[in-house]
């Protein structure tokens, strides 16, 4: 499938490209699946200050180690599997800290899987230890680390980067970054961030780029459509951009998403970015995962996100059933644990 054959599925009415994605999950069981997890965000100080962003530095905070342990504590007093463990790009933290973080959540919680830091967090730190990506990610992976977010990806065509995130690295590095991971025997999930100032053609390049790296190393999981919410971001004050795009496009968006990645596992309806009524929907349209259950979202909530902060798993549950899905409880590779 190449890029202009993905274009073109945009072309299609919404509920036609809706039946064909669609089509695609309940061949592969009708699951809308759900993890019990916890995001911890352990600093939101970052020098990238990308104009996409309204979550770096508002409270200039680095969240100490035993503060983290707390954060755990009660994750797992509340079922979670999964730790989502992400901040900014800080340069007064070393790779030590992550070490120990991971180290001393693992002597505690052994079975608790750590999906921790972007490709773009990998590369900074990296960097600023003057360490290939291959020894920070080999050290990550002995201190704990079992998988990698899908951050950063925001859209992976560079004249759009430069605009969006031009301190960060550019689609190329991204890719290689994963490329590297999945080589290191690190899962991870991918992103696209959307609904600012990309078009639809760059859409389809990002997908593209995704399942020809997929087809290579077999090492994403989820992908994850990420609406953009322009609220207190620098891409809102300069005009470029003024509400988030509409619910007829983020659907469009999820079903074609699951057409062009039909070699991904899951692909997620994000309850932050949509709201439960439109991630429900979703379910209908391509989506097949609901994400989890949070317990502590920030970073789309700094950026005007008016959802809850987390849910229960008997709401998740209800949402896949309204949607005429059976609900199941995955871990953080997608393998079902529980069936409801």
């Amino acid at each position: 499938m190449n890029v202009k054959e993905i274009e073109e599925f945009f072309k299609l009415d919404l509920h036609d490209v809706g039946s064909k994605a669609d089509e695609i999950n309940r061949k592969n069981g009708n699951f809308a699946t759900f993890v019990i997890n916890r995001h911890i965000n352990y600093t939101d100080i970052c020098i990238s200050k990308c104009p996409l962003c309204a979550f770096s530095n508002r409270e200039n905070y680095l969240l100490e180690i035993n503060n983290v342990i707390e954060k755990v504590k009660s994750a797992v007093k509340n079922g979670a599997t999964e730790l989502h463990i992400v901040g900014g790009h800080n340069p007064e933290v070393g790779i030590e800290y992550f070490e120990e973080m991971f180290r001393r959540i693992k002597s505690l919680f052994p079975d608790i899987t750590i999906k921790g830091l972007t490709a773009t967090e990998v590369d900074f730190y990296a960097k600023n230890e003057g360490m290939s990506v291959e020894e920070f990610l080999s050290r990550l992976k002995e201190s704990g680390l079992s998988a990698m977010p899908g951050g950063g990806a925001e859209i992976l065509v560079d004249e759009i980067r430069k605009r969006i995130s031009p301190n960060k690295i550019n689609s190329k590095r991204w890719l290689k970054i994963m490329e590297i991971a999945h080589r290191e025997g690190i899962k991870s999930n991918a992103t696209m961030l959307f609904g600012h100032i990309e078009k639809i053609r760059h859409r389809a390049e990002h997908l593209h780029k995704l399942r020809d790296l997929q087809e290579r190393t077999s090492g994403f999981i989820s992908f994850i459509p990420l609406v953009f919410h322009p609220e207190n971001t620098e891409l809102k004050s300069k005009g470029l951009v003024s509400e988030k795009t509409d619910p007829i496009d983020i659907l469009k968006t999820i079903a074609v998403s699951r057409i062009a990645l039909d070699n991904f596992k899951t692909i997620r309806a994000y309850w932050v970015m949509l709201g439960e009524r439109l991630a429900e929907i979703a379910l209908n349209y391509g989506a097949n995962d609901l994400d989890g259950t949070l317990m502590e979202e920030r970073i789309t909530h700094s950026a005007g996100a008016d959802t809850p902060r987390g849910l229960e798993i008997d709401r998740l549950i209800k949402m896949a059933r309204n949607a005429g899905k059976i609900p199941a409880q995955r871990d953080t590779f997608g393998n079902i644990m529980r069936i409801f």
